[in-house]
C-alpha cells in the first residue's frame, strides 16, 4: 500500500469576491461584508491561484490533517457564502399558558414572562448579528454562520423549560428554519 504524498482540496471563488491570505489569516470580502479567519495548523497551506482557493497539505498527511483539510474547506466555503448571501435563521415564539413578550435590548435578547416568571430571561446577541421581531417570529441573520448559530443556540437555551414536565410546558423560543 502507497501512502499519498499530498492531497488537495478546491474552493472556487465567485465573482465580486475579494481573497487576502497573510501569514495564516484570511480574509473574504464581498458585497455584504468581510470576514477574517485564522487558520493555525502548522502542516496545512491555503494559497490563492486564478480564481480558487486551494486547502493542501504535503509531507505525507495523517488522518487528523486529512480530516482539517475537509473542515478548512467548509470553512472557507461558509465565509465565502456569508459575504455573498448571508445566513438567516427564523425562530417561533411557542406559549400555551403565559404570554411570552421578547425585546432585544442592545447586544441582549430579552425573555418577559416566560412561564409566568416575575423575572425577564436573557440571551447574549454576539456582535453583527441582526435580530428582527414581528409578532411570534424572530428572524436572526449575519454574515457570520457560527456567529449566527450560536445566538439562535442562546436564545432557545434561555428558554429551556426547568422543574416542570416538558410535556405539557413547551412554551419557548424555537429555531424552525435554516435557510439562507
Amino acid at each position: 500500500m502507497t501512502k499519498t504524498t499530498e492531497i488537495k482540496e478546491i474552493v472556487t471563488i465567485p465573482e465580486g469576491v475579494s481573497i487576502t491570505i497573510e501569514n495564516k489569516s484570511v480574509t473574504i470580502k464581498g458585497s455584504k461584508g468581510d470576514l477574517t479567519k485564522y487558520f493555525s495548523h502548522p502542516k496545512i497551506i491555503i494559497t490563492k491561484k486564478d480564481g480558487t482557493l486551494e486547502v493542501s497539505c504535503s509531507d505525507r498527511p495523517k488522518r487528523k490533517e486529512k480530516a482539517l483539510i475537509g473542515t478548512y474547506r467548509a470553512h472557507l466555503k461558509n465565509m465565502i457564502k456569508g459575504v455573498t448571501k448571508g445566513y438567516t435563521y427564523t425562530m417561533k415564539t411557542v406559549y400555551s399558558h403565559f404570554p411570552i413578550k421578547t425585546v432585544v435590548e442592545g447586544n441582549e435578547f430579552i425573555i418577559h414572562n416566560f412561564l409566568g416568571e416575575r423575572s425577564p430571561r436573557s440571551a447574549t446577541i454576539l456582535e453583527n448579528v441582526i435580530i428582527a421581531i414581528k409578532g411570534d417570529d424572530v428572524t436572526v441573520s449575519g454574515i457570520n454562520k457560527e456567529k449566527v448559530g450560536q445566538t439562535a443556540a442562546n436564545i432557545e437555551r434561555a428558554t429551556k423549560v426547568k422543574n416542570r414536565d416538558i410535556r405539557v410546558f413547551q412554551d419557548g423560543v424555537y429555531i424552525t428554519n435554516k435557510g439562507e
